[in-house]
């Protein structure tokens, strides 16, 4: 039965990761880069003052949790299982070049980013009662309210849905599991209880328990990932310029097999690159709007500042970190996949075993926070659909699919999180590009207002 279903999604998979996709995809950023004024690179003193300078201060304006609180809780989301297992499974499948294309989605893609957080904030509905500030936002209002669209707006919020909860949660979950039992004798279904024990306890808790939580552990767990990922480099430095010519050779020239590899195209070097990239960093997914509208700020182009900065952790430095020690380590040849691929690889990379253990913490954090973030864009969609008593039944599925989830194959789950994405990147996708007159005008009354 899991063999038909893998078929028909390997067919469907095809489909939606075809030309059309990659050409809107790109094109979508593309154009945003364009109609922005390529802000990701001439807006950077602007953007590093309104994002990194100010991310632990109070914010002011209305909101659920800080403007800071939020982006860590955005960034919990997208610093998951894709800077780790996705980069290792794009590298194993696609050959090193897919890094490349990785880097140029991610550079568009930020531009991208910055429209869906505008959108988000700009279409957010924010309600008081009892004293507690109520935030709704994401594709699905301004699918609803700016491009007038409940078709869009209902399609969006269901596959979202259908993502979030089969997908992340399956994900994460497998790719800590597989970690865990990379290195220690543990069964499945121990290391999924303890998980839903945990994330249990943060996602009932709600938005304010899942912005404290964030605001700890996704500084520590990127410092740490970061200083081992440097370590390794630093020790094997001499192998770094090789390792990026060859990454940017296998990017336009089709990849023999190899050892366990089996080889590749260069549309599928293109479709790994960038279905995995936008796996990582989602952008043109729109999650992000739906976590950046509970943001605390009195300016929705401020709040979307925060765009190129989760792009360039999550993509252009941590992906790039993963990506260089993968291919430095000659091992994504021999047919290994997923967490297992990067933890041989850290452990080739560092003396005396140190690599594989500092990357297992990481496996372990970059998937926890991604399971507890991802939890909250998932109940914001269920609610959109049936109503808020929806949200504590999307918690107990989330805790279920935690198990199911550790007892199921790594590529077959992969391969569903890619065709789940595309069907719900398409309605968002097309929902800011009619919009972004609006996005445009915003940015540019933004900067008049500061320059005035």
């Amino acid at each position: 039965m899991l063999d038909k279903i893998s078929a028909i999604n390997d067919y469907v998979n095809n489909i939606v990761w075809g030309a059309p996709m990659i050409l809107l995809l790109f094109g979508t950023g593309i154009y945003f880069s364009i109609r922005l004024g390529f802000f990701q690179v001439t807006k950077i003193k602007e953007i590093y003052n309104n994002t990194l300078k100010n991310i632990f201060k109070k914010s002011s304006g209305s909101g659920a949790i800080s403007s800071g609180k939020t982006a860590l809780v955005s960034l919990g989301a997208i610093v998951g299982s894709g800077n780790i297992a996705g980069v290792a499974t794009a590298i194993a499948s696609g050959g090193p070049g897919a890094l490349v294309w990785m880097w140029i989605a991610a550079f568009f893609g930020m531009a991208t980013k910055f429209a869906e957080i505008t959108l988000g904030q700009m279409y957010r509905k924010v309600t008081k009662k009892d004293g507690e500030v109520n935030i709704k936002g994401g594709p699905m209002y301004y699918l609803r309210d700016g491009v007038k669209s409940k078709f869009l707006a209902g399609f969006y919020a269901f596959m979202a849905m259908v993502s979030y909860i089969v997908i992340v949660a399956m994900v994460d979950t497998n790719t800590i599991v597989l970690a865990v039992q990379n290195k220690f004798d543990v069964a499945s279904w121990v290391i999924a209880l303890v998980l839903i024990v945990i994330v249990g306890f943060i996602i009932f808790g709600g938005i304010k328990r899942l912005g404290d939580s964030s605001s700890y552990i996704v500084p520590f767990m990127g410092i740490l990932y970061i200083i081992t990922g440097v370590m390794v480099l630093i020790v094997n430095h001499t192998q770094i310029a090789d390792a990026f010519l060859l990454i940017f050779k296998s990017a336009f020239t089709p990849q023999a097999a190899a050892g366990g590899f089996a080889g590749a195209t260069i549309s599928e070097i293109i479709k790994y690159g960038l279905s995995r990239g936008m796996y990582s960093n989602e952008a043109g997914l729109g999650s992000a709007a739906i976590v950046h509208s509970a943001a605390k700020t009195d300016s929705a182009v401020k709040q979307a500042f925060w765009s190129p900065v989760e792009i360039f952790l999550d993509t252009m430095l941590i992906n790039t970190i993963t990506g260089l020690v993968i291919v430095i380590s000659g091992l994504w040849t021999n047919g290994t996949s997923g967490a297992a691929l990067a933890m041989d690889a850290f452990n080739n990379g560092l003396p005396g075993g140190l690599g594989s253990y500092l990357i297992l913490i990481s496996s372990i954090l970059f998937s926890f926070t991604c399971l507890t973030s991802s939890s909250y864009i998932c109940e914001e969609c269920a609610e959109y659909l049936f109503g808020v008593k929806s949200k504590y039944v999307v918690k107990i599925l989330w805790l279920a699919f935690i198990m199911i989830g550790a007892l199921l194959s790594l590529e077959f789950v992969w391969n569903l999180a890619d065709t789940a994405n595309g069907f719900m990147a398409i309605p968002n996708l097309i929902g800011i590009l009619l919009l972004s007159n609006k996005v445009v005008q915003l940015k540019k009354e933004h900067f008049k207002t500061k320059k005035a």
